[in-house]
């Protein structure tokens, strides 16, 4: 048994990102006891490796309300955890080209302005004025909402883990969930590489590993592991200042600033599922395509660096919260299909008050895994 780890506790959360830790916080604060566990060090699996976009800029009206909530606590998070995490709000503009998708957003910014998110739509020119980068050729308009922008994934870790500490989370790094004492479909342990934990209730906040962790509790969660890539330019010199974060819609090509220059990734249509932790160049192409359609100007721009992570994907590219139906007091956030680290400050409150019987700030039921079961998909249209 390890020293850090409990022999009891009244919750085990499993998995050390921004939902977990954001979850662990939320509940230690209201005065409940909570050990999280991580296999590797907290914000290690995806967390880390997200380009670190915030927005509330969706077509779902719960997405929007959480995104909307995140950000005021990013706009805080220094005087809420006395850590900077080097937010930069530009805003972000999605880029079209397709007449249905100008519609698409035209709906999504009116739902969104409804829910009191400053969206608009842009013309070409206008686009093209808040990214001087960007070829307008074909565009049809754009969408842009300037409170929205990125920060640092490692710092709002480093945020929420401390937090989570000073308020009586135990947060033990390293130690991977083994095993499940289930009886008569009542969660009565959870073991874990360091030994075992007596508990009744369990958070699966575990990203891409969810599918396994949930199996060792009996409980199905469709998520799927599917590798993203990013790379980081090397300095542009005369790089435009203040740049949102910018998405040609239909391609998926994305940048915004990063350090002297930028960051940059696209979705490959044609990665395939899986554990891959590794980089390799096979998706280059398709990039510099995507470039040098969009973006002609950074064509020639080199690579200085870049990293691989993993999306945690559900078959509707939306989310998987709430509480299993086969297994007392399995609860779940996960699945968020790239929108876990900008939704995790809300998340974290609503898994508080799912495992305190409450009534969450934002309705989560169509978010509930049995949607599958019922063919009844839910999803979200702005998936980048």
């Amino acid at each position: 048994m390890s020293p850090l780890l409990p022999a009891r506790t009244d919750v085990v959360v499993v998995g050390g990102g921004v939902i977990g830790l954001s979850t662990a916080y939320h509940l230690a604060r209201r005065g409940v006891g909570v050990v999280l566990v991580e296999m590797g060090a907290l914000g290690s699996g995806s967390t880390c490796k997200a380009a670190g976009g915030v927005r509330a800029q969706f077509s779902d009206p719960a997405n929007i309300v959480m995104g909307r909530h995140g950000l005021s606590v990013f706009e805080r998070f220094g005087e809420l955890f006395d850590q900077q995490i080097d937010l930069v709000q530009h805003g972000y503009l999605f880029v079209l080209d397709d007449p249905a998708d100008v519609a698409d957003f035209e709906r999504a910014v009116a739902l969104q302005n409804s829910l009191g998110v400053e969206s608009r739509m842009v013309t070409a020119a206008e686009a093209q004025r808040l990214a001087p980068v960007i070829s307008v050729d074909g565009v049809l308009g754009a969408a842009y909402s300037p409170r929205d922008g990125h920060c640092s994934p490692e710092s709002v870790v480093l945020g929420y883990a401390r937090a989570a500490r000073r308020a009586g989370a135990v947060l033990v790094p390293h130690c991977r969930v083994t095993g499940a004492s289930v009886v008569d479909g009542v969660v009565r342990a959870v073991h874990t590489a360091a030994g075992s934990i007596a508990t009744d209730t369990v958070v699966c906040c575990a990203g891409a590993w969810s599918r396994p962790v949930g199996a060792l509790f009996g409980v199905d969660l469709p998520v799927d592991p599917l590798r993203r890539q990013i790379v980081v330019t090397e300095p542009i010199p005369g790089r435009p200042a203040g740049m949102p974060m910018t998405i040609d819609f239909t391609t998926t090509f994305y940048f915004h600033d990063e350090g002297a220059g930028l960051l940059m990734g696209l979705s490959d249509p044609d990665e395939t599922v899986g554990f891959k932790l590794g980089r390799d160049d096979a998706w280059l192409p398709r990039l510099a395509a995507a470039v040098e359609r969009r973006a002609p100007a950074l064509a020639e721009v080199g690579i200085a660096s870049g990293w691989a992570g993993l999306y945690e994907v559900t078959p509707d590219h939306n989310a998987l919260v709430g509480e299993a139906s086969e297994v007392s007091r399995f609860l779940y956030a996960t699945g968020f299909s790239g929108h876990g680290f900008l939704l995790g400050p809300a998340i974290g409150e609503v898994m508080t008050s799912l495992v305190r019987g409450e009534t969450p700030f934002v309705d989560v039921s169509a978010f509930d895994a049995r949607r599958f079961e019922r063919g009844d998909p839910h999803g979200e249209k702005h998936i980048v």
